[in-house]
C-alpha cells in the first residue's frame, strides 16, 4: 500500500481517521495505530509482516538485557550484529538472485515459485532496521532510554507513516508522544495540507520528472547525445528529490494528523554550496543516523583532519551500500566520501570561495555538479551505463534526428511547465512566499483554496495514470 493509492486515500486512511477520532483515551488510539501499521505493512506481503514482528521482538529482548548491569556491551555487540544480518542476509540474497541465478534461475525455481517468501528485500527493511539499531545503541547510552513495554516499542517500529521510508525517528524522540500528544483542529489541518503537498510532489512533479528520465535511461549508449544525456540527469536528479521529499512530507503530515511532530528529512538540498552541506539538508534522518552512530563511534573529527576525512569516506561508502549490494551504489557513495574527504582536507577549500560572490556562485555549481553526477550512477543500471550517460554529458555532440524527435516527444508542454515548476520548488521559493504571506488575512483562506486545488489535480493524475511506487521503498 502507498500513500498516494486510491485505496489509502479513500479507504484506510478515512477509516483509520474516524476510529481515531471516536476512541476515548490515548491507550486504545495507541493500540489503533499499532494494529493500523501491521495491517498497512501487511499488504506488502505476509511473510514481510512476521519478519518485522520478530525484529520488533528480538530488539526488545536486547533492550531489556541492555537494562541490566553485566554483559551490557557484549549484548549490544550481539543485538546490532543480529539486526545488521538481517538487512545483509536480505540485501546479499536479492543479490546473488539477480545476477547470478536470474528470474529463471535455480533459487528463484526452488523458493521463489513454490512458497510466499520472495527473493525480493522486504519493503522498508533497511529504514526499520536502522530504528532498531539506534535503539539498541540509545539504551546502551542511557537504560532510560528504553523501555520495559513490547508495546511501546512495536508503536514505534511499526508507526505506518514512517515504515516504509523514514524519516528515521529516534525512540526517545517518538516515545514520549505515545503519552503527551493532541488531537486538535490545528493538527489536522497542518497535517492535512502537508499530505497534500506530498501528493503533489510525488504524483505531478515526480511523475512528470520520472517519465522523462526512464526514457532517457532506457535508450542504448549509442543513442545518447548531450542534450539527452543532460536533461535525463537532471530529470532524474528531481523525480528523486520531489518523489522521496514527497514522501517525507505525506509521512510527517500523517504524523501531524495524529498528533505525533516528526523532524523535517530535506531542507532545499539542491540550494547547498558544498557536499558537506548537501547532505546536511538530503535525508537528514539518514544522514544524522551515520552521523551519531558510524561517524562518532569511529572518532569523528576529534583526531585531526586526515582521520575525519577517512572517517567522513567510509560512512559515505557504507552509505551507498546500504541503498544497494551493487557496483553502481558503491561508486555512488565513494563519489561523496571522496568529495567529502577533500572539502574536510581543505583540498576543495569551500569555505575560501564563499568569500566572495562570484566564488559562492562557483561553489553552488560545484556541489549540484557534484550530485548529478553522482544520481547519474545511483539511477543507472550498470556502472557501464553510469559512464556512457557521464561521458555522453560532456562528449556527446553528435546530435542526431532520431534524438530530437525524442526530445519533442519528451517535452510537451505539460512536461516542460512541470520541470519548470520543479526546478523553481527544489529552491526556497515556497518559504520566502509564506514568510511575505505570513501576516496577510487572506493568505489562510487563499492556502486553503490552493491546496483543495491540488488535492483535485492529484486525483486527476492518480486516475489517468499509472501506478508509481516510491523510489527509497525498496531500499
Amino acid at each position: 500500500m502507498n500513500f498516494d493509492s486510491a485505496f489509502f486515500l479513500f479507504c484506510f486512511f478515512p477509516v483509520l481517521a474516524i476510529a481515531y477520532a471516536l476512541l476515548p483515551g490515548r491507550r486504545a488510539r495507541n493500540a489503533l495505530l499499532v494494529a493500523a501499521g501491521l495491517v498497512f505493512y501487511s499488504f506488502g506481503a505476509l511473510f514481510d509482516l512476521l519478519l518485522l514482528l520478530a525484529m520488533a521482538a528480538v530488539n526488545y529482548g536486547f533492550g531489556l538485557l541492555l537494562r541490566r548491569d553485566r554483559g551490557r556491551r557484549a549484548v549490544l555487540a550481539a543485538g546490532v550484529a543480529a539486526d545488521l544480518a538481517v538487512l545483509c542476509g536480505f540485501k546479499l540474497l536479492e543479490r546473488v538472485a539477480v545476477t547470478v541465478t536470474g528470474a529463471d534461475g535455480l533459487l528463484y525455481f526452488l523458493f521463489a515459485r513454490h512458497s510466499p517468501v520472495t527473493l525480493t528485500v522486504p519493503l522498508g527493511i533497511s529504514f526499520f532496521t536502522f530504528k532498531c539499531v539506534s535503539y539498541l545503541v540509545d539504551t546502551y547510552r542511557d537504560r532510560e532510554r528504553g523501555t520495559r513495554s513490547f508495546w511501546r516499542l512495536l508503536a514505534y517500529v511499526s508507526f505506518f507513516p514512517q515504515i516504509l521510508s523514514g524519516p528515521i525517528t529516534r525512540f526517545p524522540d517518538f516515545d514520549p508522544q505515545l503519552d503527551s500528544r493532541a488531537f486538535t483542529a490545528d493538527g489536522t489541518a497542518r497535517g492535512l495540507t502537508r499530505l497534500v503537498r506530498g501528493l503533489a510532489k510525488k504524483l505531478l512533479l515526480a511523475a512528470a520528472a520520472g517519465s522523462v528520465a526512464d526514457a532517457i535511461f532506457a535508450l542504448d549508449s549509442g543513442a545518447l547525445d548531450i542534450r539527452l544525456a543532460w536533461l535525463g540527469a537532471a530529470a532524474y536528479a528531481l523525480q528523486l528529490f520531489f518523489d522521496f521529499s514527497g514522501y517525507s512530507d505525506m509521512a510527517i503530515g500523517l504524523g501531524q494528523f495524529f498528533g505525533f511532530e516528526t523532524a523535517e528529512n530535506f531542507n532545499f538540498p539542491y540550494a547547498a554550496a558544498s557536499i558537506t552541506e548537501f547532505w546536511r539538508r538530503w535525508h537528514m534522518s539518514l544522514s544524522g543516523w551515520f552521523k551519531d552512530y558510524l561517524y562518532i563511534p569511529l572518532g569523528g573529527n576529534r583526531k585531526g583532519k586526515w582521520r575525519a576525512a577517512l572517517n567522513k569516506f567510509i560512512v559515505f561508502v557504507l552509505c551507498g551500500l546500504w541503498h544497494g549490494l551493487g557496483v553502481t551504489f558503491l561508486l555512488w557513495g565513494a563519489w561523496h566520501g571522496l568529495l567529502a574527504a577533500l572539502e574536510t582536507l581543505g583540498v576543495i577549500d569551500v569555505k575560501r570561495l564563499r568569500r566572495t560572490l562570484p566564488g559562492r556562485a562557483l561553489c553552488h555549481v560545484y556541489a549540484l555538479l557534484a550530485v548529478v553526477l553522482g544520481f547519474v550512477m545511483f539511477r543507472a543500471g550498470t556502472a557501464a551505463q553510469g559512464f556512457a550517460v557521464i561521458a555522453a554529458m560532456f562528449t556527446g555532440f553528435h546530435g542526431t534526428v532520431a534524438g530530437t524527435v525524442l526530445l519533442h516527444r519528451l517535452l510537451d508542454g505539460r512536461t516542460v511547465c512541470m520541470l519548470l515548476l520543479g526546478v523553481v520548488f527544489s529552491l526556497p521559493v515556497g518559504p520566502w512566499v509564506r514568510e511575505r504571506l505570513a501576516e496577510k488575512r487572506w493568505a489562510a483562506i487563499g492556502t486553503y483554496g490552493l491546496y483543495a486545488a491540488l488535492f483535485v489535480l492529484c486525483l486527476t493524475e492518480l486516475a489517468a495514470g499509472g501506478f508509481a511506487p516510491f523510489i527509497y521503498a525498496q531500499f
